[in-house]
């Protein structure tokens, strides 16, 4: 596996619809390998192929204990969301240094196929959901500063993430606390 090299925001490829993927091979299957690797090496809990500089509808999300995953995705899209929407501060490794706050719906159901072509639904909540519906904005050429209210530097978010269980230490506060909240 290998470490891939992550795109910043001023990158146009961020910018653009990524294309359906037609053939599930060993191609597919390595990228999203390697795209789980570079996201870990990163110390990010998601990331899309745009990011990495690859036009396809490819996404990898791992949000630890508070998730199901890790998930490899191919051509995933979001079949139902719930009404409760959630505000929740987000980050992205292709826009590193700054948070913004994000409406995000509570609950998603995602249909996507894994990396052996089996077509599935994920049933997804919280930080998990919101996850999943960063990851897909990037496949639709958004980026959560599109979307987010009150961006600020990483840093300032840091107290905020303190929480009283468990100190900052937990994957929640660990993500907010690098700027890497929802996403990477």
């Amino acid at each position: 596996m290998s470490i891939l090299q992550i795109k910043f925001e001023s990158d146009r490829i961020l910018r653009r619809k990524s294309a359906v993927v037609k053939v599930i091979d060993r191609k597919i299957r390595r990228l999203l390998d390697d795209m789980l690797e570079t996201m870990y090496h990163a110390s990010g809990v998601g990331l899309a192929a745009p990011q990495i500089g690859i036009n396809k509808r490819l996404i990898v999300v791992d949000v630890g204990d508070e998730g199901q995953g890790p998930w490899q995705l191919i051509n995933p899209v979001i079949v139902s969301r719930s009404e409760d929407e959630e505000l929740g501060a987000e980050g992205c490794l292709s826009c590193p240094g700054i948070v913004g706050d994000v409406w995000r719906s509570a609950e998603v159901t995602v249909r996507a196929y894994d990396i052996e072509g089996n077509l599935i639904d994920i049933q997804a909540k919280g930080f998990e959901a919101r996850c999943f519906q960063h990851e897909i904005d990037h496949l639709d050429g958004r980026l959560f500063i599109d979307i987010a209210e009150n961006i600020r530097p990483a840093q300032e978010n840091e107290a905020a993430a303190e929480c009283e269980d468990c100190g900052g230490s937990c994957e929640c506060c660990h993500a907010c606390s690098s700027g890497a909240a929802a996403e990477e």
